[in-house]
């Protein structure tokens, strides 16, 4: 009894020690807890918890940036072209910013996705935070419109970079059985980020109302800065994954670390790639160039409202600063349970039938609430409904993506996927304000963005298409 009692105390001692060191030690790939059973986040140790926490923040600053940037969009581009908000010229430079920025988004996932197979995941992450950041706190400094675009465009960048570092990251420090739980929880807590925007946004738009501001939209791009905080913790504390440093370390004579020619040279990676960017197009054209959009809507009925109630110009203005980020808060509430409600239905059904279930009711959500929202109440209800079904579907981009692609290629071709799709995407917000403003403009500022968006919708049948290409991936483990 006695020996039993000893070697019990060696191996709690001989855990213990080991728990303490997880935070510096570079092999965060074996998991605390081998388990067949049980809730996922059992199988985490600290490290696992650190890395998981750590890139959860740099996605969830990076979507802080991308909502700020939509909650400003309106009425930075009214102030630098000196134009009423609603006006055709506002709606177009609207659009022509938006896809500026993801131009510039989709080519820092170019650049970056190969820099993160090559230079390490960790390191890329500080870069793209760093340039993130940077940019974003210059945007408040714009005098017009074209510099404003080109700020987006540097700020892109490093949005751009983040997410495949990121995921890819996560991806493959995590066990197997918890990696897409813990994907899944990473891409909703982005809702996160999205909701300290539009409380920001709502913040501004009472000082606005109270006169203590004269211009909301510099003062978010100001609070953007902030994310570089991170960065400086990164740098410290955060070590590369002990797969891509065995991958690094055999592919290095090879040159095939971050390789196009090696992505697009192999039948089955060529075939995923093109299937992930369907995909992501097809949803990134449904956020961007229609979901985000509904601020524009939105903010016109709540004009209206105002209006007849006998309100102040500038009262008016911050109000709807206000009421939108209310707006906000319900878009992404929706969205943080519908992203995770993803990660639990693909668990039983598998990626593709989660995925086309998903892009069904993205389509028919998002052009019933730009049909039928007419009046202030129907806000609360149809706004988190669209919100939980259309980013769902980046849940399963979060996920699926790192399933893909080999260590050497998994944050190249991550990115190749949801970034490049940018390309395709930036059409969207530019196709939008077109509609808005040269098609639909007669019916008026309410009814154009009405009928632009239901037409919109019709690109969610892009990642319909494309899923019975698609491998199934459920089950299995990260690819090599």
């Amino acid at each position: 009894m006695k020996y039993l009692l000893c070697c019990y105390g060696l191996r709690a001692t001989t855990m213990h020690l080991n728990d303490e060191l997880s935070l510096s030690s570079p092999k965060p790939s074996v998991p605390a807890v081998i388990s067949s059973g049980g809730p996922w986040w059992r199988e985490l140790n600290r490290y696992h918890w650190f890395v998981f926490v750590v890139a959860s923040l740099g996605w969830l600053f990076d979507t802080m940036d991308q909502q700020l940037f939509n909650l400003s969009r309106a009425p930075a581009m009214a102030d630098l072209l000196t134009e009423p908000p609603g006006s055709d010229a506002v709606k177009l430079w609207s659009g022509i910013a938006t896809t500026i920025f993801m131009i510039g988004w989709a080519t820092g996932g170019i650049i970056f996705g190969v820099v993160g197979d090559r230079m390490g995941r960790a390191r890329t992450m500080v870069l793209t935070i760093l340039l993130y950041s940077m940019f974003t706190g210059l945007s408040a400094l714009s005098v017009g419109v074209w510099d404003f675009a080109l700020y987006r465009f540097l700020t892109g960048l490093g949005v751009g970079g983040e997410f495949a570092v990121g995921v890819a990251l996560v991806a493959e420090v995590m066990p197997d059985r918890a990696r897409p739980h813990a994907l899944g929880l990473l891409q909703a807590l982005s809702a996160v980020g999205n909701v300290m925007a539009a409380l920001i946004g709502m913040i501004l738009g009472e000082m606005k109302t109270a006169g203590l501001i004269e211009t909301p939209w510099r003062m978010m791009f100001v609070v953007g800065v902030l994310p570089a905080i991170l960065a400086v913790v990164v740098m410290r504390r955060l070590k590369e994954p002990q797969r891509w440093a065995q991958t690094a370390a055999a592919e290095k004579a090879k040159q095939r670390l971050g390789s196009y020619a090696e992505l697009f040279g192999d039948p089955r990676w060529r075939r995923n790639a093109i299937v992930g960017l369907l995909l992501a197009s097809s949803g990134v054209i449904g956020l961007w160039g229609i979901g985000f959009f509904s601020f524009e809507l939105i903010g016109a009925v709540f004009r209206e409202t105002f209006q007849k109630q006998g309100l102040a110009s500038g009262a008016i203005d911050g109000k709807v600063a206000f009421w939108v980020g209310i707006t906000s808060l319900l878009l992404n509430g929706g969205a943080f349970f519908g992203i995770y409600a993803f990660s639990r239905v693909t668990a039983v059904m598998g990626r593709k039938p989660a995925f086309a279930l998903s892009f069904v009711l993205a389509m028919l959500t998002t052009a019933f609430t730009f049909a039928y929202l007419k009046v202030f109440s129907d806000v609360f209800w149809m706004i988190p409904l669209m919100g939980f079904c259309q980013l769902a579907l980046f849940g399963g981009y979060a996920i699926y993506f790192p399933e893909l692609f080999p260590t050497r290629l998994r944050s190249t071709g991550t990115s190749f996927c949801y970034n490049v799709g940018r390309y395709i995407a930036s059409i969207g917000p530019l196709t939008l304000g077109l509609l808005a403003s040269e098609v639909f403009g007669r019916y008026g500022k309410v009814e154009s963005w009405r009928y632009a968006g239901v037409t919109m919708c019709a690109f969610f049948l892009l990642g319909l298409l494309a899923l019975p290409f698609a491998p199934e991936t459920k089950g299995q483990p990260l690819p090599e």
